[in-house]
């Protein structure tokens, strides 16, 4: 389990990148893997949440994912409404003022952001792939935090293990969409050796969104899934390797009461 200084020195906050040790599934999904959307068995599955949910001192059903599907599209938690998973909303993003509900994203290369307002005790989750990354998955989180009374330039954010600059090799069509958004933005490109295509670095993309959004920090764990199998799982190191399967790891922030 990872925690970041920038979340951890907030008072009434736990937040929590999990590794993918410490679950109880074998094989492939070894062992903390927490989405449903694997072919893992999924009453290991619900055995991995609820382990992950006592970390934070809350029940398995107070533990909260989306059926995530690269949008920027958010949710806010009120508390009348605890869904459950697999049948979760569709979504990428969860805010929430209320206290004893865990926010989780889920992730195999895609970066987990976690937000919190360090005043009005509202926090935040967002899975970030690239395609929500460029549309806008953290703006439209901490638009959501704001709703709720947040004010960015008190809200924290922190990035988990994702997918590094070193491992991420994108095609030649890439780098149009984000220099046509912000020529600055060519900076999170560097030429692979396989010609034309580049080495795209999320983690320092979303680092500057972050820092445009005008929130109070930002911060990256630092972490390269595609690196690390023993710690993290990773999408595109199965799929190298022919494997089309894989676990996913879960980043969840909770306000407490």
């Amino acid at each position: 389990m990872i925690t970041l200084p920038t979340l951890a020195r907030i008072p009434h906050i736990q937040h929590a990148f999990f590794t993918r040790e410490g679950g109880v599934s074998s094989g492939l999904f070894a062992s903390l893997n927490c989405g449903y959307g694997s072919a893992d068995s999924p009453d290991n599955v619900a055995e991995n949440r609820a382990r992950a949910a006592q970390q934070f001192g809350l029940a398995a059903e107070r533990l909260l994912t989306v059926h995530q599907i690269h949008s920027t599209e958010v949710l806010t938690v009120d508390g009348t409404r605890l869904w459950r998973s697999p049948g979760a909303p569709k979504a990428d993003g969860l805010v929430t003022d209320k206290p004893g509900i865990a926010l989780g994203v889920l992730s195999a290369d895609c970066a987990p952001v976690l937000f919190a307002d360090t005043e009005h005790r509202v926090v935040g989750a967002a899975h970030a792939g690239w395609r929500g990354a460029l549309a806008g998955i953290v703006d439209a989180t901490v638009a959501a935090m704001e709703r709720l009374g947040a004010r960015r330039e008190r809200i924290h954010a922190a990035i988990g293990p994702c997918i590094a600059r070193q491992s991420y090799e994108v095609g030649p069509e890439f780098p149009g969409p984000f220099t046509a958004q912000d020529p600055a933005n060519a900076a999170f490109f560097t030429p692979a050796q396989r010609a034309g295509h580049h080495m795209f670095d999320l983690p320092g993309y979303l680092l500057r969104r972050l820092q445009l959004l005008g929130v109070a920090s930002a911060e990256a764990s630092g972490h390269d899934t595609l690196s690390d199998q023993r710690q993290f799982f990773s999408f595109r190191h199965n799929t190298l390797n022919g494997v089309r399967d894989y676990g996913r790891g879960l980043s969840a922030i909770a306000l407490v009461a």
